[in-house]
């Protein structure tokens, strides 16, 4: 643990309060609860395991954590199924404990963003259950999407729209009669039943929810699969069999992007803006990255939006070109914030994506346990680096997922009767889903669960975890660990890259470089052979040592021009 002068000042945390515009700039650290730290033994991450690690979250530099949902939750989809918006899962801590996290987090500097998931409920929701007990065209049901089947008997689903976790996007339930009765619409797993946003009291439920928050010291809030809110409920049901892959780019797609959800976050935008400084907000939206996908972060709506199209890019420097012209693009004409993301709780770990052959589809690696096509994880990680340090010198805001900074890969050989991921099951097991990126993280080289806690872990951990834990690259000269921490302390102090600024710049073939404000260069290698620095550079950090004075192909340097 480091010391008190490694830490935040106050006068640091004053200083970062005071600033509105924090969050346009801000490295942000998505802890998943469940797998960070464990305080009490039972295998299962929790807030004081969180508030035990504050200080290597400031150590390590971070301006901000993101909190995936610690909500009650059946764990159906590992805690995107809730069933209360306003406490916390027993089984992580209580109320108590979270306000406890927030005060320290602020001391430290650190702001804290929560996720709410606003399309979908729990099926364990005192609201879906009252629905249940409720009649057909009851207000109770008007909650959600209920509807008549189609077909003899209504006993086929009311529409074409398929689940994202496999299977149709709907699921009949017994009346209280006894007798089969409605479909309710599910987007995701069928635990977790959509609500209708249409619905005036689920709009005024979720306004609530954020004041709540907001009211206990959450600095942000991160809205999950914002972009399915609003849907075309008309009579009959339109068709919808593409999920949000293939959108029309005019907001009429009957499920996802409709313009109606705009107003949603008009609203909230107002809520927002009931405090000072006003909260931040970052919508998720995972079809393909277009025009329309920046106008969630308009500074009227949410302000950021999170561009995926550095995390789908396949490794070259034409590629990474376009996607960070149309991301830039794209924000300026909408007006918010930058956002950067190489991995989530949702992908596979960037160090293994990175690390097959090119064209390999992650899922189709994941369900051979890992074993075809075999990894080359030097490259991976080589790669890993790069691409983390080309992030974080982009003007915006990076978002980091933890372990990253341990260079930690995904987990392919989770034994089966241990996948929890509701993707497994509803595939009829074709697809591994996400519960290798979930993997509880390693913070010491042995013991049980490598530090995790003191009775082990609700996913298991492979042996290599000891060798990349936090024990084991502490304060070792090149480890993944000090290439985040010493990346981290340079994006916050030099003057280059404060601002936002950036212009390419002349690069050797199959490379690319960039400046961001006076003296500060980004140059990273794609080209397959070692890379000459300019003349009269000096490198501030490379992802891996240089050779020969050159950059090594799959590396990232930062230099000072000036």
């Amino acid at each position: 643990m480091p010391t008190s002068s490694t830490l935040p000042t106050a006068a640091t945390a004053v200083t970062a309060a005071a600033d509105p515009d924090w969050w346009r700039t801000a490295v942000v650290y998505q802890v998943y609860p469940r797998s960070f730290a464990d305080s009490d033994g039972d295998g299962i991450g929790d807030l004081g395991g969180l508030l035990d690690r504050l200080p290597y979250l400031a150590r390590l530099g971070v301006d901000a954590i993101w909190l995936s949902p610690f909500y009650p939750s059946p764990l159906a989809d590992g805690g995107y199924d809730i069933s209360d918006y306003r406490d916390v899962d027993p089984r992580l801590g209580t109320l108590a404990d979270f306000d406890q996290v927030v005060a320290t987090a602020h001391r430290l500097g650190i702001k804290i963003i929560v996720d709410i998931v606003p399309n979908h409920t729990s099926d364990q929701h005192p609201w879906f259950q009252e629905a249940l007990a409720s009649p057909a065209g009851s207000p109770a049901r008007d909650r959600y999407i209920f509807r008549d089947g189609t077909g003899h008997d209504g006993a086929t689903p009311p529409s074409n729209w398929v689940s994202h976790f496999g299977g149709p996007a709907w699921e009949r339930i017994t009346e209280p009669d006894g007798t089969p009765g409605q479909w309710y619409c599910h987007l995701f797993a069928k635990e977790q039943p959509d609500l209708n946003w249409e619905n005036p009291e689920v709009r005024a439920y979720f306004k609530d929810t954020l004041r709540f928050w907001a009211d206990r010291g959450v600095d942000g809030f991160r809205i999950d699969v914002a972009h399915s809110l609003a849907k075309d409920l008309s009579h009959p049901l339109r068709d919808q069999p593409n999920l949000d892959r293939m959108l029309p780019l005019d907001g009429t797609d009957p499920l996802y992007d409709r313009e109606e959800v705009h107003t949603i976050y008009q609203e909230w935008r107002e809520v927002f803006n009931e405090y000072d400084p006003p909260r931040m907000a970052v919508a998720e939206t995972w079809s393909p990255a277009n025009e329309r996908t920046y106008l969630y972060a308009r500074p009227t709506e949410l302000g950021q939006v999170f561009d995926f199209s550095l995390l789908k890019s396949p490794w070259g420097r034409d590629r990474f070109v376009a996607v960070i012209d149309q991301a830039i693009a794209g924000h300026a004409g909408a007006g918010g914030g930058l956002t950067w993301v190489l991995s989530s709780h949702d992908v596979p770990r960037h160090a293994s994506r990175l690390a097959l052959p090119e064209g390999t589809d992650p899922d189709d690696w994941l369900i051979t346990d890992g074993r075809h096509p075999v990894l080359d994880t030097p490259l991976g990680l080589d790669r890993a680096r790069a691409a983390t340090l080309m992030m974080l010198a982009l003007p915006g805001s990076p978002y980091l997922y933890q372990g990253e900074e341990l260079g930690l890969p995904e987990v392919p050989d989770i034994p089966r009767e241990a996948l929890q991921d509701p993707v497994w099951y509803r595939t009829n097991h074709t697809l591994k889903g996400r519960d290798g990126a979930r993997v509880p993280l390693p913070w010491t080289r042995t013991g049980t669960s490598f530090g995790f806690g003191d009775g082990g872990a609700w996913l298991p951990q492979p042996e290599s975890f000891g060798r990349l834990s936090v024990e084991a690259q502490d304060g070792i000269p090149g480890s993944t660990l000090e290439m985040y921490r010493h990346a981290l302390r340079l994006r916050r102090d030099h003057p280059g890259l404060r601002g936002s600024d950036f212009a390419w710049a002349d690069a050797p073939a199959h490379c690319l470089a960039f400046d961001r404000g006076p003296g500060f260069r980004c140059l990273v290698n794609l080209s397959g052979v070692p890379c000459p620095l300019p003349g009269g550079a000096e490198v501030l950090i490379c992802s891996g040592p240089l050779t020969d004075g050159l950059l090594p192909p799959d590396h990232t340097a930062w230099l000072s021009t000036s």
